[in-house]
């Protein structure tokens, strides 16, 4: 049973590689694909007698370890800067906006149609109500990288605002004063710890010599990771901040203690670092998402309930972000960052914990893999209009797409008449 159980995982690895390849090549977002042959190989596996027992066990851990590495990677491709703040601001604006706008729309649908307590459908519409980092990062390489930054920010917000609220309801004693009293102090108590644990592991990094470094501090982090998921806080902010510091290390070197710390080979090392955590994020993620598929039930999908579900939850998220965007960004916003909402490893695990605080009807799950399968397939509609050159909803100080090659000659044109009008009229 060894050797065969590592030839299939050898092969599995090297299948989830070429379709990660010819996804990224076609623009076909990799979740999908994924998904769609866990799927495929449940009855494939049932016509031959194997039972994969343990992928209920494995998905929720491997989505955690998933989670945190794809955070951790979103943000060691961040440059923080100063005039990068207004970037910050209107992630946070839009990704808090949003997540209210769809948190109170499916409360109020699971108390009237599913008869849920107040905090009940609060839980749940959290879990639908929250952008995943963990498909938005990897599949928004096709934008131009101020609005890939500005995805990364809004979607790693999302996450820790859903995290933190979550949790806090879930941890409260079923109340609204409760959840607002755990929801107060744990966001305070998360930053807090999350800047201390986060330094600690960057001060970790800079003192460890030796060829072995990465290890005791990934082990580190999920280790903080874990305890404050069990203390019910919001540890994604401190691998938000971990990685932030990593990128830019200044921002603890500038004290003088510190500076000495710093070694001439510290880029090649978080080079070296990032490499790795890429790596793993890609094992991870093809483990997760075809267990995931394997692990739905079909017969969930075919619910006319599931699919009515599914295109409530669709038709708010997308309908809103709609009139976010122009709001606040203008109306090209209503461009390709509209559809750069998915849904995906965060709802999955969110929506566990929810089955397992209270009981669900079954065709929930096939709405939550619908919202997932779908949210993922309209990123495709983002990609068809980057290729079209039409004008990118980009964050602030991003500057607009390039004009199409036809369009470029006229306006040359326009610019060099405009110019000799110009000399005419200050010669005469």
């Amino acid at each position: 049973m060894t050797y065969p159980t590592i030839l299939s995982a050898s092969v599995f690895l090297l299948i989830v590689f070429a379709v990660e390849r010819l996804c990224r090549r076609s623009g076909v977002p990799s979740v999908i694909v994924l998904v769609a042959s866990g799927l495929l190989a449940r009855p494939m596996l049932d016509s031959v007698g194997v039972t994969l027992g343990w992928a209920g066990t494995l998905v929720p851990i491997i989505g955690t370890i998933g989670l945190v590495l794809i955070v951790l990677e979103g943000a060691l491709d961040i440059e923080l800067r100063r005039e990068r703040l207004r970037l910050i601001g209107a992630t946070f604006l839009l990704a808090t906006a949003g997540f209210v706008i769809a948190t109170v729309s499916f409360a109020l649908a699971g108390r009237w149609v599913l008869g849920l307590g107040a905090v009940q459908a609060v839980l749940l519409a959290t879990s639908v109500a929250v952008i995943s980092s963990a498909v938005a990062i990897p599949s928004s390489t096709f934008l131009p990288p101020k609005a890939r930054e500005f995805i990364t920010y809004e979607s790693s917000m999302s996450d820790i605002i859903g995290v933190l609220v979550f949790f806090s309801l879930l941890g409260s004693d079923g109340t609204v004063s409760g959840a607002l009293l755990a929801l107060l102090g744990g966001g305070v108590l998360s930053l807090l710890l999350s800047m201390l644990c986060a330094l600690v592991l960057l001060l970790l990094l800079l003192r460890v010599s030796g060829p072995i470094r990465f290890v005791p501090l990934l082990a580190g982090l999920f280790a903080l990771y874990a305890t404050g998921e069990l203390l019910h806080l919001s540890p994604l902010i401190m691998v938000l901040f971990l990685g932030l510091l990593l990128n830019k290390p200044s921002l603890v070197t500038r004290f003088r203690p510190v500076r000495l710390w710093v070694s001439r080979e510290y880029e090649s090392t978080i080079s070296e670092f990032r490499t790795l955590v890429v790596e793993l994020t890609f094992v991870v993620r093809g483990f997760f998402f075809v267990l995931l598929g394997y692990w739905t039930d079909l017969s969930d999908l075919a619910s006319l309930s599931a699919w009515l579900g599914a295109g409530l939850v669709l038709a708010v998220v997308y309908g809103s972000r709609f009139v976010m965007l122009r709001l606040m960004l203008g109306p090209a916003a209503a461009g390709p960052l509209m559809w750069i909402a998915p849904r995906g490893l965060i709802t999955v695990l969110l929506f566990l914990h929810v089955r397992e605080a209270f009981s669900l009807p079954s065709y929930l799950n096939g709405s939550i893999m619908l919202v997932v399968l779908a949210s993922s397939a309209f990123i495709l509609i983002a990609s068809y209009l980057v290729n079209r050159q039409v004008p990118l909803a980009a964050p602030p100080d991003a500057p607009p797409l390039p004009l199409p090659d036809d369009q470029a000659p006229a306006l040359a044109a326009d610019s060099d008449a405009e110019q000799a009008r110009s000399e005419a009229r200050t010669q005469v």
